[in-house]
This record gives C-alpha cells, structure tokens and sequence, in this order.
C-alpha cells in the first residue's frame, strides 16, 4: 500500500517543500508543532525508521543535519529537536523542529498551519540550503 508520504514524493498531493534529491524529500508539516516544523522522508517506502537501508539511515543524519542548520537561520530559535515517532505515517521519517526548550517537542501543540506562512517558510529555508 502506498504511503500518504510516498504521494507527497510523487508529487500526488501538494506539500511545502524544501529539500530534494534522489534519496530524500522533505517538507513542512502542514500540522507543525513549532513553526518550520519540517519532515525529512526517504524516497524508499519503509514503515519502521530503523528498518531502513544502513546508506540511507545514515545519509538521513547528513541531510538532517544540513536542514537543521537552514531551519535554524529561518526561525529564530535556541535549537532543532529531533523526533523519530513514526506512528502516524507508516513510512519512516525524522521530525525537525525548531524549539526553545524540550516542552516544544510535543504533539499536543501540533495546530494547522496556514497555507500563505507555510509557503513563505518553506522558501525561506531553501534559501539557506
């Protein structure tokens, strides 16, 4: 079964996104938790994130990394907090967020976002890619 992550990748279904290559795509959660709230997906559809390719489980910390450091020039905050949950999509994925401290990272502050902002944030933080 096709993951709603992979019809995102297909370009099936819109999404704000920042970062793609052959591997990974990512993009703004449309349901961020922190504003820049952003997803890094590999484009090979893999339900449980430690269940992926070795190369790709570690080029995700590499490409993490590199959006982390954009995320963080594009909202102003004191770091990027890092979620592997992977229950509310079955395809494995890495949340980036900006915070401000660890009661940021929670999925009860998890609101829609607003088409405009996210749109505008997410060539905001190309632009530091």
């Amino acid at each position: 079964m096709t993951s709603l992550f992979s019809k995102i990748i297909a370009g099936d279904i819109p999404s704000y996104r920042v970062y793609d290559d052959d591997q990974f795509v990512a993009f703004l959660d449309i349901n961020p938790i922190q504003r820049g709230h952003t997803l890094l997906v590999p484009r090979v559809e893999v339900d449980r994130f430690f269940d992926l390719p070795e190369p790709v489980l570690q080029a995700s910390m590499t490409v993490a990394q590199r959006l982390a450091r954009a995320i963080e020039q594009a909202v102003p905050c004191n770091r990027v907090g890092v979620l592997v949950a992977g229950l509310d999509v079955p395809h494995a994925h890495i949340h980036l967020v900006p915070i401000q401290g660890t009661g940021d990272l929670s999925f009860a502050n998890a609101r829609p976002g607003i088409p405009e902002a996210l749109a505008d944030l997410a060539i905001q933080i190309q632009s530091f890619l």
